[in-house]
């Protein structure tokens, strides 16, 4: 199922980590893979074309260095994750602690958490983050470069020059973002029991999402701790999972105990055929005997 920011090859996989491209869904994810097609069409439909309205964006952002195009983690580090679905239990702490964390809508969970099932019928839980693609559509419809992708790969907002017109959200593949109709100021249901907020709340008229808790993340670095083994340098959602299914760290340290599951085991990634390279591994349920 499955990169994101500037750009950098994952560490080297050994032979037992092979991409799997079995259909581990039947409803959610091929709902996703339905608004990914669409997605991806509108993409193109606002992209291309010499009579695009942002086909003179792009040529800028194309030729005004990595960062703007979006194209992969140029920097020292790549942050990415790993979601083991064979582990997930379906408890939705993620879901909890990220919007306890970071403020969020109780309608609008930059984090999700769906039963599903295997082809075969073996049930199993699917949840969902951006999944901060290295090759990230919301990144090249943006008008205003509100959105864009960050020297350790992370898809980032400044919603200080976002002007609400929502192509990232139809842009982006996975329905990972989410805009803003009205002014939040709904008490937050999962504060103080799942964390407190640790981010200021975005305002009306933008669109969001899931940022890894990057504000943990560079401030993390800052206090030299690592991200992924440091908690105050880990997103909540990993921090939070009872059963270890979220792993998270350097995709370019090959010791990163994220590096190394994905070297160990066989993983896919959401959509790989359209090659925005997440940052986001799955490892898939097993069909059972």
């Amino acid at each position: 199922m499955s990169e994101n920011l500037n750009e950098q090859k994952s560490p080297k996989k050994t032979k037992k980590n092979t991409r799997v491209t079995v259909d581990i869904t039947r409803r959610d994810v091929l709902t996703l893979a339905g608004i990914a097609a669409g997605s991806a069409v509108a993409s193109v439909a606002l992209t291309s074309g010499p009579l695009s309205p942002f086909a003179g964006l792009q040529r800028e952002q194309l030729t005004a260095g990595e960062e703007s195009a979006g194209h992969g983690a140029t920097g020292k580090h790549h942050w990415g994750m790993v979601i083991d679905l064979d582990r997930c239990i379906g408890c939705e702490y993620c879901l909890r602690a990220c919007s306890a964390a970071n403020d969020v809508a109780s309608d609008k969970p930059w984090n999700i958490v769906v039963p599903e099932q295997t082809s075969t019928g073996v049930p199993f839980y699917f949840s969902r983050p951006c999944l901060h693609c290295q090759v990230a559509p919301c990144v090249e419809v943006c008008p205003v470069r509100a959105t864009y992708v960050r020297e350790d790969g992370l898809v980032v907002m400044d919603y200080d020059r976002c002007i609400g017109c929502r192509y990232c959200e139809v842009a982006c593949p996975y329905d990972a973002r989410k805009f803003n109709w009205e002014e939040n100021q709904e008490e937050n249901k999962y504060i103080p029991t799942w964390g407190i907020a640790e981010v200021p709340r975005r305002p009306r008229g933008v669109v969001e999402k899931c940022t890894f808790c990057i504000h943990r993340i560079d401030q993390g670095l800052e206090n030299d701790l690592v991200p992924g083994v440091d908690p105050e340098a880990t997103p909540a959602c990993v921090n939070i999972c009872p059963v270890g299914a979220r792993i998270f760290g350097d995709l370019k340290d090959p010791k990163s105990k994220v590096a190394q599951v994905i070297a160990k085991n066989p993983t896919i990634v959401l959509r790989e055929e359209l090659g925005t390279r997440p940052s986001v591994y799955y490892i898939p349920p097993k069909e059972g005997l």
